[in-house]
């Protein structure tokens, strides 16, 4: 601007839309471009905030704690969480925002909505980020490659967390428990266990998941089709993989193996929890007592032992426990259903203890050798080896009694 138009207050370049100064945001050019990259700008301030992602310039700089960024808008935001004003509110939990688009972003979490579709190949995301991360792949080459393996990544940090594979490293540490991560989300989802918070819910049946992946997995069940159908049973699903652990349950196959014992599973999650005897974990604790333990449902039902609560409840007759699977035991006296059979006679029973009494006489009598063990899980795979086999059961829903 020449000295005479700062003398007189007049403004050359005057909208006649919207009486801004630069037409450019009307017309759709980008004059500024950065030099580094194919980003470019309507305003020269947009190029200046986005040069500091190369650079790494953050000149921006809160006076109530050590945050820095390079966006003076970020700042303004980000000063708005020591307030602790966050005027927008989930309307189905209790999550609230500063900035109206993060509740926008938190809904598709609930609705499970994916409106970001790529024009490429189809993807389909309900994050505008994520879309624009997932665009990159098919336009840009991936700067930020494993020199370990061929992992690449558009973005730095995301070769960061990748690394933490090969190195071990584990930064982010649970204070509740000794649980480590490699990534932030790891812990927030871990942490999600000790807080027993479900933050996804479904607008549809009001289904809860700790993560948003299983909500979206689950918003399937209402929406989508599912073309994978067991040959054995009704069993149908939308996702192959998940069809091959159901066909588990008709083979009996166990992958997988513990190196530790002879210990055996059909769901690497079980086999997860299991190998947490060998390391003597039990980041569980009772603040009442000096109980702990290795998984957190162990600690649900310790936690009865002290408030006295029964939850689960017999229609029939009214019989309380603390335990689902004790009154899956119970409901046996009321529908003699009898799902453990011997596979030498025809002897069966409604429960597992009844029947690893019953294996110990054929043992006896029949073969001459000791009788087997108590019922656990080396007990379950000699009589396995030696031919006798039971109904699949799912181990999860029965107990001894």
């Amino acid at each position: 601007m020449d000295d005479v138009t700062t003398q007189t207050g007049e403004e050359p370049y005057m909208c006649g839309e919207g009486g801004y100064r630069d037409v450019s945001i009307h017309t759709g050019d980008k004059p500024y471009k950065c030099d580094q990259c194919e980003y470019s700008a309507v305003e020269k301030k947009h190029l200046k905030t986005h040069m500091a992602k190369h650079t790494g310039e953050k000149p921006y700089r809160c006076v109530e704690c050590e945050y820095r960024t390079a966006d003076r808008s970020a700042l303004s935001c980000h000063m708005k969480t020591h307030t602790g004003y966050k005027p927008y509110k989930c309307g189905l939990c209790e999550y609230s925002a500063i900035k109206k688009k993060d509740l926008h972003i938190h809904m598709a979490k609930h609705t499970g909505e994916k409106p970001y579709v790529c024009g490429e190949c189809g993807f389909r995301t309900g994050y505008k980020s994520s879309l624009n991360k997932h665009v990159k792949t098919h336009t840009l080459d991936k700067l930020y490659k494993c020199d370990q393996c061929d992992y690449s990544a558009i973005q730095k940090r995301s070769l960061d967390r990748h690394m933490a594979k090969h190195t071990g490293e584990k930064p982010y540490k649970c204070d509740q428990c000794s649980f480590e991560a490699a990534t932030k989300g790891d812990l927030r989802t871990h942490t999600g266990k000790h807080t027993g918070d479900k933050p996804y819910m479904c607008g549809e049946c009001g289904y809860r998941s700790d993560y948003s992946s299983g909500l979206s997995r689950h918003m399937k069940t209402h929406t989508a089709k599912k073309p994978h159908k067991c040959d054995q049973c009704d069993y149908c699903t939308d996702r192959k993989d998940v069809l091959d652990r159901h066909m588990i349950k008709h083979t009996g196959d166990k992958p997988y193996v513990c190196i530790e014992c002879d210990y055996r599973t059909a769901n690497r999650y079980n086999l997860s929890k299991h190998a947490k005897i060998h390391k003597g974990e039990k980041p569980y604790k009772c603040d009442q007592c000096d109980f702990c333990t290795a998984r957190k449902g162990n600690l649900d039902t310790h936690m009865t032992t002290h408030t006295g609560e029964k939850p689960y409840v017999c229609v029939e007759c009214g019989y309380r426990t603390a335990r689902k699977a004790n009154l899956d035991l119970h409901m046996v006296t009321h529908t003699g259903e009898k799902p453990y059979r011997c596979g030498v006679c025809d002897y069966r029973t409604g429960y597992r203890s009844a029947l690893w009494s019953h294996l110990k006489v054929h043992m006896k009598v029949h073969t001459g050798e000791k009788p087997l063990a108590p019922p656990s899980v080396h007990a379950e795979t000699e009589v396995q080896n030696m031919s006798i086999q039971t109904l699949a059961l799912d181990e999860s829903e029965h107990i001894d009694p």
